[in-house]
């Protein structure tokens, strides 16, 4: 592996059920003052556009999710619960709003202790992973991983919530 070898663009064009397992192992990057974080991506979860009821843009577009709407490669984050920050890769071409939670990294476990451990906040939101010098994703090895039904979407159909499409690294 290179160190500071970026995820290449067209990685992120791909749709969020093929990008989730593939950042598995993919190095999470935050630059905080002079200090670089490099962590691996252990936990992930795919949001499937506009016919995925748990996806943020199943009711449209609005300014909230607007950066879905976007070319794959951009960050998205939003407020949970009026608490905690969650990381989102935008997937997918323009006009296609998919994207992938970062659920868990290496030594945190939780999408929320992830935002606040990197101290990614929402004005790092719309950051585009393949430019920022603040927030990117970096080649790493493939993981061996598992899948299960995604957690904490109880206001998406039964159909939706049985899907297994969260991703977690086995190791």
């Amino acid at each position: 592996m290179k160190v500071n070898m970026r995820l290449p663009i067209d990685c992120y064009k791909q749709p969020a059920l093929q990008l989730a397992p593939y950042l598995i192992g993919k190095l999470l990057c935050r630059k905080i003052g002079d200090t670089i974080i490099r962590l691996p991506i252990t936990e992930t979860e795919a949001y499937c556009g506009v016919t995925d009821t748990a996806c943020h843009a199943h009711r449209g577009k609005t300014p909230r999710n607007a950066v879905m709407y976007e070319p794959g490669g951009i960050a998205y984050i939003y407020l949970c619960y009026g608490i905690h920050n969650l990381l989102n890769v935008v997937a997918a071409g323009e006009g296609e709003p998919e994207a992938v939670l970062i659920r868990g990294v290496e030594g945190i476990s939780g999408p929320g202790r992830v935002t606040k451990a990197l101290e990614i906040e929402m004005d790092l939101n719309r950051e585009d992973y393949r430019t920022s010098d603040l927030l990117w994703l970096e080649d790493g090895p493939a993981l061996p991983f598992t899948t299960t039904p995604r957690i904490g979407i109880g206001s998406a159909s039964e159909e939706d919530q049985a899907q297994l499409w969260r991703f977690l690294c086995e190791h």
